[in-house]
Formats: C-alpha cells, structure tokens, sequence
C-alpha cells in the first residue's frame, strides 16, 4: 500500500512539459517544416524548367 501512495504522490506532484520543453518541440518542426518545404521547392522548380523546355 505504501507503495501505491507513492506512485501517486509521484503523478500528482509532475505538472506536465514545462515551456522551454514546447519551445523546442515547435523549434524542431519548424525546422523540418523548413527543410520539406526547400526540398519540396526545388523538386517543383526542376519540374516546371523541364515542361518548360518542351514548349
């Protein structure tokens, strides 16, 4: 029993991510979001310098 009250007294004691956690969290997607959306550019530029060429 005393066991179980320290688990709880554990669980209720955590408050959670603090913000510097979500901070980097939203740092880290902005990053890859970054990095897709270059990659995903050039991949369309390449693309359209090729169509146009046909014409």
């Amino acid at each position: 029993m005393r066991f179980l009250e320290r688990t709880l007294q554990r669980a209720w004691e955590a408050k959670g991510q603090t913000m510097t956690e979500y901070a980097l969290i939203l740092a880290t997607v902005a990053i890859v979001l970054g990095s897709l959306y270059t990659t995903a550019g050039t991949e369309v530029e390449t693309l359209v310098d090729r169509v146009g060429a046909l014409f």
